[in-house]
């Protein structure tokens, strides 16, 4: 079920737009004039025995020592071919920030939980939906922890 219909059917407020293609989450932010902070671009980790799903601001990068710590074993970043068969229907690099709609774990960074709303891809390059952050902690239940750091 693409994501606009999964909020839809979720009775979640939310706004849609529309855009040029752009394949990073700073890019496509920029070009809505949303704030980085605000955007939650995902980034796919592989354990040993399977995927977790982190949700981070555009503006900030991924600390994958951290994330091992937090984790408990070593994390490397999924491969390109990984998402295409983990998330079937979304563009690759397009992934919503619904890892439990997948079968994966999902971990929020701090810094975007603080945001009262929140813009996230629709499963493609060109559609960003945006919605309250409440909302979005209410469907996806996401472990809240830091494990990202602005980016320079």
């Amino acid at each position: 079920m693409r994501t606009l219909d999964f909020l839809s059917e979720q009775g979640v407020d939310f706004e849609v737009k529309h855009h040029e293609e752009y394949f990073t989450a700073q890019e496509e932010a920029a070009a809505q004039h949303i704030s980085g902070s605000m955007f939650a671009k995902t980034v796919v980790v592989k354990t040993r025995d399977d995927y977790v799903m982190l949700v981070l601001p555009a503006s900030y990068r991924v600390d994958l020592d951290q994330v091992s710590d937090l984790l408990g074993e070593e994390v490397e970043l999924a491969q390109e071919r990984d998402l295409k068969e983990l998330f079937p229907g979304c563009d690759v690099g397009a992934a919503p920030p619904f890892g439990s709609r997948y079968g994966l774990r999902t971990l929020v960074d701090e810094h975007l939980a603080k945001q009262k709303k929140i813009a996230i891809r629709a499963d493609t390059h060109t559609e960003v939906a945006i919605l309250s952050w409440e909302d979005y902690a209410r469907l996806e239940k996401p472990r809240v922890v830091r494990f990202a750091e602005p980016t320079v």
